[in-house]
């Protein structure tokens, strides 16, 4: 690269000069520092520019980049290298942290800086042992939402805040697209769905199997797509979906009618996701249905409209979405987002102000509210203009419009896969040499090398090589299992090949790890873990098998969701155990994980939080958290003190039961909070008779059933009861009881106490406390 031209990719906006310079004086006090900057205002050009800065100071210094996804550490090394500083030289590496994590022992130079993208990620227990192997090193986190749902700070890793300008005023000084917003209507029958969600996951946020139990539904994704017919027709964008169920469904019946759409998710082989997003960019794909692919990282400017399909309580999900519509292209006058999920009555507009030094602080939850549009950030259809098309039975409705939102901003201040073809990946024949090739679309990802292709599925195809051996391969011709004198291979469901040799006998192959049968196995699920069945034994699905007979008492068996484990009374334990208290300690028990086709482990014990210890075969522990997958802590043959059972135990322990204390008070929290909910939805109750009991209705919906002898009328949330004769107590209108029935009077105030008879001339009054 010339001088010149590093001269220009080298220039910052004014923006990423003061934020740079405030990094470099926030420096001379703190040695770890974190950046907030909005999607899209160009986070990996100013943590390059620093980078260079400090290289130029200072040429042997070793520099990492740390991302959470290999797709960024790629993006970011693009981006670094027109600053040229190219990975070759060795003082600058990208890496992902399950890399990193897999892989301490291997680096042995020590870095001077280490940068975190998307740093809210940090609060991790991988990330975490950065500052426990690097404490004199430098650090910076770039994040655009530095805020956890579950409210936990980040003070432990870093030591201040440097913040930017806000959404709304990089919208007005132009350096961010201004938008469109269409939200569902309050009283829709789809804000109603949402409302009802009631089931929350590990991390605080809606449960993904409820959503996609409520939503991924024909008559939903029909809306959807009217939505985008109707607010963003003909325009390139990006769908946020529940699951990958949910992203092939809609994509299918945008496809089918006469969308150009495809569905993204972590199962799309990585060839054919970065296939689709290049077709996506040069305008060949209309629309793209991501399942958590494009909430970070994601750079096409030219997106016009973001559609939200999936419900969710973070902020930070959120913000992210949004944020890939709101960068600033050529030609592009605005972008569509269509709120199909009532986000916005959980956080505002995306221009809405956010407190983020008080979320960094972990003084405030990154967590929606449903009653945000009572802040300020309402702008409701009925104040538009009235040459804005609104239809009378649409569900949705414009609460903000690209040409009123300067004055708004002022005045407010503040994998392709379609229904008619399944197989992605397809062969091909070169004419000229008789031989097959692979290839995805119209890409060739394998040259033609091939006798035959026997069937493909997934990525992967079975083949017959030169040497008329025969195997699996991937899209690009690695082989995965080669075999020998077969006639013919097919895939199976559940990754299985069925094999028939030349004399016509068929035997099964499993994909996961490599054994082959004689007979079809059965599949068995337990959880989130499978095993092969083949004559009454039970076959792991691991390179580095176990075997248990199937007739194994169920009092041996143990669903962990993302862990399966088998006891076994008559032996020791073969790993040391977290706590010698436990009722199974005593007893051996192997363990096998969700999505670990390596090999079984040893159970340990589980921590206060549910995440479990476990061992392998080699004598490394590690920890496991659903979702997650394992980190390696400790080794039976411990080569420093930080890898000793004893030591790492008992912080894993009390971290463990820190997260399960604040993850009991988030739950109690929502559980008050949807109770008083329930009861402003209900307070219109009334008394009815059924025969001789009475209970309480709204309108025809049964509120409580008819159990007592009598009911008074309500007053407030409380509702005088008669259990036995001339007894007397009182409940809520959901049915709680909050005074039991032993008084033979009962008299309810409107200040939310009450009077109590327990004889005649003797009374006492109570405050009632019904909502905890």
């Amino acid at each position: 690269m010339s001088k010149n031209n590093l001269g220009k990719e080298l220039s910052l906006r004014d923006y990423q000069k003061n934020i740079k310079q405030r990094v470099f004086d926030a420096w001379r006090n703190h040695a770890s520092v974190m950046v907030q900057m909005p999607t899209g205002t160009g986070k990996t050009h100013l943590l390059a520019s620093i980078i260079y800065d400090l290289l130029s100071a200072e040429q042997d210094l070793c520099v990492w980049i740390i991302a959470h996804r290999r797709e960024l550490v790629e993006q970011i090394e693009d981006t670094v290298a027109r600053y040229s500083i190219r990975k070759e030289d060795g003082r600058v590496r990208a890496m992902s942290i399950q890399w990193l994590s897999r892989h301490w022992d291997d680096i042995h130079n020590t870095p001077a800086l280490i940068v975190i993208d998307e740093a809210h990620h940090a609060l991790a227990e991988s990330y975490k042992e950065l500052w426990t192997r690097y404490p004199h090193a430098k650090k910076l986190g770039m994040t655009a939402t530095p805020c956890r749902l579950n409210r936990r700070g980040f003070t432990d890793l870093f030591d201040t805040l440097v913040m930017s300008d806000s959404i709304a005023d990089f919208i007005s000084k132009g350096w961010l697209s201004v938008f469109d917003y269409a939200s569902i209507k309050p009283d829709s029958d789809d804000q109603k769905l949402i409302d009802n969600l009631s089931k929350r996951s590990w991390n605080g946020d809606f449960q993904i199997k409820e959503m996609d139990t409520v939503l991924n539904k024909r008559p939903t994704i029909e809306k959807l797509y009217e939505s985008v017919r109707h607010y963003a027709d003909g325009k390139k964008g990006v769908v946020y979906a529940i699951s990958i169920g949910h992203a092939r469904n809609i994509a299918s019946y945008y496809s089918g009618h006469g969308i150009n759409a495809v569905a993204i998710d972590s199962k799309t082989p990585a060839l054919q996701r970065k296939q689709f997003v290049e077709d996506f960019k040069q305008g060949r794909i209309q629309v793209l249905v991501n399942v958590d692919v494009f909430s970070e990282g994601f750079d096409c400017p030219d997106i016009e409209f973001v559609q939200m399909a999936r419900p969710t309580l973070s902020l930070a999900k959120y913000l992210q979405q949004v944020g890939r519509g709101l960068r600033k292209s050529k030609g592009k006058e605005y972008c569509m987002l269509i709120d199909n999920v009532g986000l916005y009555r959980m956080f505002g507009l995306p221009s809405a102000n956010r407190n983020w030094q008080t979320m960094f602080e972990g003084r405030l939850a990154g967590k929606g509210n449903a009653h945000s549009i009572e802040t300020g950030y309402y702008c409701a259809a009925e104040n538009l203009t009235a040459n804005d098309t609104i239809r009378p039975n649409d569900t949705l409705e414009l609460v903000m419009t690209h040409d009123r939102l300067p004055d708004y901003l002022t005045n407010a201040k503040d994998s392709l896969e379609s229904h008619l073809n399944h197989k992605i990946l397809n062969a091909f024949k070169d004419r000229v040499y008789g031989l097959y090739g692979l290839k995805i679309e119209n890409k060739i990802t394998a040259p033609p090398q091939y006798v035959s292709v026997f069937d493909t599925d997934d990525g992967f195809a079975a083949v017959r090589f030169k040497n008329w051996s025969v195997g699996v391969v991937n899209e690009v011709g690695e082989i995965k299992i080669q075999l020998e004198c077969f006639r013919k291979l097919k895939f199976l469901k559940d990754k299985l090949l069925a094999a028939t040799d030349n004399r016509g006998k068929m035997s099964y192959i499993d994909l996961r790890s490599g054994k082959s049968y004689k007979q079809k196995p059965k599949v068995l699920t337990f959880g989130k873990v499978q095993m092969l069945e083949v004559d009454g034994i039970c076959y792991s699905r691991t390179k580095i098998l176990y075997k248990k007979e199937l007739n194994t008492s169920l009092q041996q068996v143990c669903q962990h969701g993302f862990c399966l484990r088998f006891y076994d009374f008559l032996t020791t334990p073969q790993c040391r155990q977290v706590d010698k208290e436990d009722d199974t300690s005593g007893y051996d028990s192997v363990c096998l994980l969700a999505d670990d086709y390596e090999t079984y482990y040893h159970f340990c014990g589980m921590l206060p939080d549910g995440s479990i210890i476990v061992e392998d075969n080699e004598g490394k522990y590690y920890l496991v958290k659903e979702g997650e997958g394992k980190q390696y802590i400790a080794h039976e043959k411990p080569q420093t003190e930080e890898e000793t059972f004893e030591v790492v135990i008992p912080r894993l322990k009390a971290e463990a039961a820190q997260r399960a204390a604040q993850r009991k008070s988030i739950e109690k929290r929502e559980k008050i909070q949807k109770r008083k909910e329930r009861l402003n939805r209900i307070q219109h109750a009334k008394p009815f008779k059924s025969g001789l009991k009475w209970g309480l209705k709204q309108g025809d919906k049964v509120i409580v059933p008819p159990i007592y002898r009598n009911l008074q009328t309500p007053v407030g949330n409380y509702c005088a009861f008669e259990g036995n004769p001339r007894l007397w107590g009182i409940i809520m209108l959901d049915g709680k009881v909050v005074v039991e029935a032993r008084y033979i009077n009962v008299e309810i105030k409107e200040n939310g106490t009450a009077r109590l008879t327990i004889i005649p001339g003797k009374t006492k009054t109570v405050k009632l406390h019904g909502n905890d």
